[in-house]
């Protein structure tokens, strides 16, 4: 797991056009990573609306980057269909949801799984966490990092 403090791991990934995103270009902003399940189900539809409608008052120094397993065509669809004004990532292979500590074993009608455990981490303009959020519900995401911000201010 994750610390406060310790440098972010690289996220070098492909976007909802297929385009490459690259954390290490986002220095000198403050940039939200949020992992979550599945585009365009409940609880993360809830997370990315609830994001859309904080980020207007973000400002241009506050970057939204929203990762899943989805292939950069489910990402469009979900990005389009609900407005959102942020990148969503595609980690098809999970590697980057490993590398955070977020890919790990579920349990859902007794079948157990691999998968995203939803969690966010507010990396700071020097690319180090300024808060780890594992096991975060949709609804506090948007909550938590406005706290973060505004303490950080």
């Amino acid at each position: 797991m994750l610390t406060q403090g310790h440098p972010a791991p690289p996220i070098v990934l492909t976007n909802q056009s297929e385009e490459r995103v690259d954390l290490a270009t986002l220095r000198g902003k403050t940039v939200l990573v949020y992992f979550y399940p599945k585009a365009d189900t409940p609880g993360c539809t809830q997370q990315a609306c609830l994001l859309r409608d904080l980020h207007p008052q973000l400002g241009p120094d506050v970057v939204i980057l929203g990762v899943s397993p989805d292939k950069p065509a489910a990402l469009a669809r979900f990005r389009a269909k609900y407005d959102l004004g942020f990148d969503l990532l595609s980690d098809a292979d999970h590697a980057v949801a490993e590398a955070y500590g977020v890919w790990q074993e579920k349990k859902n009608y007794g079948k157990t799984y691999m998968g995203i455990v939803r969690s966010a981490f507010l990396v700071d303009a020097d690319g180090a966490l300024e808060q780890v959020w594992y096991k975060i519900s949709p609804k506090d995401t948007p909550v938590k990092l406005l706290a973060a911000l505004e303490a950080s201010a």
